[in-house]
């Protein structure tokens, strides 16, 4: 576990505790037995807080392996509960950055589909009308900077499913960096695809009434300077 020392910590109280996932890192684990990340939590919360025995960390949300950026998860019962009803309502504000193939034809706008689920490993398919075993996905975008082969976009999600991003914006034509299994053509000569998490912004698991914004210290421009 060592080796996945020092974990980058972002924000930390009694109830939660905010992460920077390193690209390519699982979450939670699978049959491969990697190391993951609610590994390396755990054994940074043990070894800060001298707990003995099993450390109970509720997994909230998630983040695909190739994609990095800030991961909440919660330290208590009460903690889990309450940010995952906040996660269901839509009320926590999810910010990305994405650098994408092209420039989209608008330089913001908000885009709607339906997403369905084709199966473990395979693409998700986008749909414009609804059906029953589709499930609606908004987003926002803007294009803050396009370069020669390459934008880099603010995404903002107004719902959160399954490869949402990387599903929406290549049914725009504008699959994300080095994502081959959304269409994605040009070369991309780095770990994982060009999206990262930016930004969680949620009500406190206790104080409702403080709201908490955990974000990444380090600005997208800098992370993909080379291919804008």
């Amino acid at each position: 576990m060592e080796d996945l020392l020092p974990l980058e910590v972002l924000y930390e109280d009694n109830h939660l505790i905010a992460v920077n996932k390193p690209v390519g890192l699982l979450i939670q684990g699978d049959a491969s037995g990697e190391p993951t990340l609610l590994d390396a939590v755990r054994h940074y919360l043990k070894s800060k807080y001298f707990k003995p025995g099993k450390v109970y960390l509720g997994l909230i949300h998630r983040l695909d392996r190739p994609v990095g950026g800030v991961v909440v998860l919660a330290r208590t019962s009460k903690g889990a509960a309450r940010l995952s009803e906040q996660f269901r309502t839509h009320t926590v504000e999810k910010t990305y950055h994405a650098l994408v193939e092209g420039e989209p034809d608008a330089p913001a706008g908000r885009v709607e589909h339906y997403l369905q689920e084709s199966g473990v490993g395979q693409p998700v398919q986008v749909h414009a009308d609804p059906a029953p075993d589709r499930k609606k996905a908004v987003l926002e975008y803007e294009v803050l900077r396009a370069g020669k082969s390459f934008s880099l976009l603010r995404i903002r999600l107004e719902t959160g499913r399954k490869h949402q991003i990387r599903a929406q914006m290549a049914a725009l034509g504008h699959p994300l960096a080095g994502d081959r299994k959304y269409g994605a053509t040009l070369g991309f000569n780095r770990d994982g695809i060009g999206l990262i998490a930016s930004s969680l912004e949620f009500d406190h698991a206790t104080k409702p009434e403080e709201r908490i914004r955990v974000e990444l210290p380090r600005p997208a421009e800098q992370e993909w300077a080379a291919w804008l």
